[in-house]
């Protein structure tokens, strides 16, 4: 079972000025301004950011994509909080990305003060999925970071603890291909703050209500288990039979230890190849 951290009512570990599900997606805002948290600004356009999350979500998200201890630069020459490419190999920054950061585009990433709307924001953010969780882990995501960190912290406040989750599949939705906030808010696959990657060809959620979905348990603590837990998962997430594409992401997708890495992986991969929404069959196989 869980520490007694995961099972206190209300957020008496860590209390936040603003409301917890709000806090959790402006936590990190001085990594997009690429701070460091020590010289973070309490404020950004108004609203109040940097907080710590309650409830430890944050250090067991972090635990989901990076090692415990010290942090050791494990790509030379690469001190930089733009996110680097599985796909490609180079930067993930990309000039539309780079101008709207300039512009201030994560400004809608912050500044509402419903938590479902920043939660929509963030699950369809090209601008979020530049950066990366820490310079010295480039590879990993910061937008996959704060999502995962805001699913924990939602069932960690229900009086869940971790070895009680699960990550569940559900169909992807063609309307994933607009990136639009307005879309992910209107969808039926995508639970507000549960929902941590929401694509054309597949849906993902962390949960402990995973119902008749294909789902795998987290495990016992919080760890780089990414690929673990896919392959556990009751049911296949996608088909792979005859199609290369989806055989090559399945089995990348068995060997990413790194959560946050994995989950942009797919985003990248699903982008880079144009796969199409997931099969009609699927949703008959108990997706739905």
């Amino acid at each position: 079972m869980g520490t007694s951290r995961d099972v206190v009512d209300a957020d008496a570990v860590g209390e936040t000025a603003v409301e917890p599900m709000v806090a959790v997606y402006r936590h990190d805002v001085h990594k997009l301004r690429g701070r460091r948290h020590d010289a973070a600004a309490d404020e950004y356009h108004g609203v109040r950011v940097n907080e710590t999350v309650p409830r430890g979500a944050d250090g067991d998200a972090a635990l989901l994509s990076r090692p415990s201890g010290d942090p050791e630069q494990t790509v030379s020459n690469h001190a930089s909080p733009y996110r680097l490419s599985l796909v490609t190999g180079g930067s993930a920054l990309e000039s539309e990305q780079m101008e709207a950061v300039v512009d201030g585009g994560f400004k809608q990433l912050v500044a509402s003060e419903d938590a479902a709307r920043l939660h929509a924001a963030w699950l369809t953010s090209d601008v979020a999925s530049a950066f990366n969780e820490s310079p010295y882990y480039p590879y990993t995501s910061l937008k996959y970071h704060v999502l995962l960190t805001a699913a924990l912290l939602s069932e960690y406040r229900a009086g869940r603890s971790f070895d009680e989750l699960f990550l569940t599949v559900r169909p992807g939705e063609s309307a994933a291909a607009d990136a639009s906030a307005e879309a992910a808010l209107e969808s039926d696959v995508v639970s507000s703050h549960r929902t941590v990657f929401w694509s054309p060809l597949v849906t993902l959620a962390v949960t402990s209500d995973p119902g008749n979905r294909p789902a795998a348990r987290l495990g016992a603590e919080p760890a780089r288990s990414f690929a673990d837990v896919w392959s556990r998962l009751s049911d296949q997430p996608f088909e792979t039979g005859g199609t290369r594409s989806r055989m090559v992401l399945d089995a990348q997708l068995r060997r990413l230890r790194s959560w946050s890495t994995a989950l942009q992986y797919i985003e990248e991969f699903v982008a880079w190849r144009g796969m199409p929404d997931a099969d009609a069959a699927d949703v008959k196989r108990g997706w739905s």
